[in-house]
């Protein structure tokens, strides 16, 4: 019954992701309250995870994880590289999938952001005109909403968990 509470609460992220991807492509801004609220959903997941299998190991990777991210990138918010809600957002995403997911979160954060950044420097590539418009907009301030492939990131490897884990729940039955 808790692996499902968790499967219920990682799904409850993805909306939440979702929206934070749209305000930050459209705004440029990560709210401090959204990314309290996903931290809260996460760590809720990661906690029915540990009391049903007992084990804290998955917790204590999520929190290492986060913690290098965080440090890792706070230079890089200091010299106005990325966005501090791009930095929050960036360690909060250990708690949403737990330390089994990071790999597979990795690997799309990677394709993610390659494709992000290959939109907004080749917007010639876009069809639609008021698109296009917005994304050289983006490139001359010189800006990319980083929020955007992180949120999309985990929002596939959260989906590819829940359905996952509910085979596995159906399954045990």
């Amino acid at each position: 019954m808790l692996f499902a509470a968790s499967l219920l609460l990682k799904a409850l992220t993805i909306p939440l992701l979702a929206r934070i991807a749209w305000l930050d492509f459209t705004t440029q801004k990560i709210s401090n309250q959204n990314v309290l609220l996903l931290l809260c959903l996460g760590l809720g997941s990661l906690q029915l995870v540990s009391v049903e299998a007992g084990s804290w190991w998955d917790m204590g990777l999520s929190t290492i994880a986060a913690l290098v991210l965080f440090v890792g990138l706070f230079p890089f918010w200091v010299l106005r590289k990325v966005g501090a809600g791009d930095v929050k957002l960036m360690a909060t995403s250990p708690f949403l999938m737990g330390g089994s997911g990071l790999a597979l979160f990795s690997m799309l954060l990677l394709g993610f952001a390659l494709a992000m950044v290959m939109v907004v420097k080749n917007p010639f590539l876009l069809p639609a005109g008021a698109f296009r418009f917005y994304v050289q907009h983006l490139d001359r301030k010189g800006v990319v909403p980083f929020g955007v492939p992180i949120s999309a990131a985990a929002i596939c490897t959260i989906a590819f968990q829940v359905v996952y884990g509910l085979d596995a729940l159906i399954k045990s039955f």
